[in-house]
């Protein structure tokens, strides 16, 4: 594999821990810059840069296409919803689109009891898929990556993980629509945005839940990590609020270089991204990975905990 993983982890410095109720966050940061350009979702959307349709009238389930009418790249994260259209859908992966051109991309549906026009494109959710989501999804795609059948997810456990989300977070949404809980818990999500600050030069964030390591993820610009950030933050307090234990453990950064070390060094498989470069896959007894790669830069880096 071209991504050495071990000598880009070695990069990642860690900035003073952040508490709140049961969640953690510790500040991450990058030694080098990112040289790639490119446009997070929301800013290309806000510009009218890209639109993002059904495959046709009919539509498709697990595929949307996107369009990018500008000559700058476009990064969209796998796990950031989509709403809109026949109904909302997340990304099954990290995407690098090039300007001017048309993709078809890998989704997976988050609104369950929906199938019917609600606009004609599809709008930034401004939400990332929930932690526990999000593993599950990055589980199931990289099986089907083995198996040769694509950045396809298992759309059942996606379906119940959203029912879980909803029973734990007592929300009634009738088309089962994961946007509807993060909605109704926008006040209570806000209460933990508001304690974990953002730091000159961060690139990504560590995340402890009862004092566990939850995951990470790195992103290869600040800028695009200044617009990422609270996304990120939601995917995982999105869980984090429902899952408070007494006994629960003492957060350390003394866990979180452990955790980076214990990742190092296991093996990974490479498989070419359904837009620029390639989706580099890794797993291990207890975690799932994924990294974006690039002519040799990681724009997304992603390790979930499995809980």
């Amino acid at each position: 594999m071209e991504l050495k993983l071990k000598e880009y982890l070695s990069k990642i410095e860690f900035g003073e821990l952040q508490r709140h109720e049961n969640m953690a966050a510790v500040p991450l940061f990058f030694k080098d810059d990112g040289k790639i350009d490119y446009l997070t979702l929301k800013e290309a959307l806000d510009k009218k840069a890209i639109t993002i349709n059904e495959v046709s009238a009919e539509g498709s389930v697990p595929e949307l296409v996107v369009d990018v009418n500008t000559d700058i790249n476009v990064l969209i994260l796998d796990g950031e919803e989509l709403f809109g259209a026949k109904q909302n859908r997340v990304l099954n992966a990290s995407i690098l689109l090039w300007g001017k051109s048309r993709t078809t991309i890998p989704v997976s549906c988050t609104e369950h009891g929906r199938w019917h026009f609600m606009s004609k494109s599809f709008h930034d959710s401004d939400n990332l898929a929930s932690y526990r989501m999000r593993t599950a999804k990055n589980m199931s795609v990289s099986d089907s990556l083995k198996a040769r059948r694509g950045y396809r997810s298992d759309q059942g456990k996606v379906w119940r993980s959203i029912s879980d989300l909803q029973k734990e977070a007592k929300v009634f949404s009738k088309t089962s629509a994961m946007r509807d809980v993060f909605e109704a818990k926008t006040g209570d999500v806000q209460e933990y945005l508001r304690v974990f600050e953002q730091k000159p030069g961060q690139k990504g964030i560590l995340i402890f839940i009862n004092g566990d390591i939850a995951g990470f993820d790195m992103i290869s610009r600040e800028s695009a990590f200044c617009v990422y950030r609270d996304k990120l933050l939601k995917s995982y307090c999105i869980d984090a609020m429902y899952r408070k234990e007494r006994d629960k453990q003492e957060p350390h950064l003394v866990k979180a270089k452990e955790f980076l070390n214990s990742i190092s060094g296991c093996e990974g498989s490479k498989y070419k991204s359904v837009g620029k470069g390639d989706d580099c896959r890794f797993e291990g007894k207890d975690f799932t990975g994924a990294a974006l790669e690039v002519d040799g830069e990681v724009l997304h880096m992603a390790f979930l905990k499995i809980a």
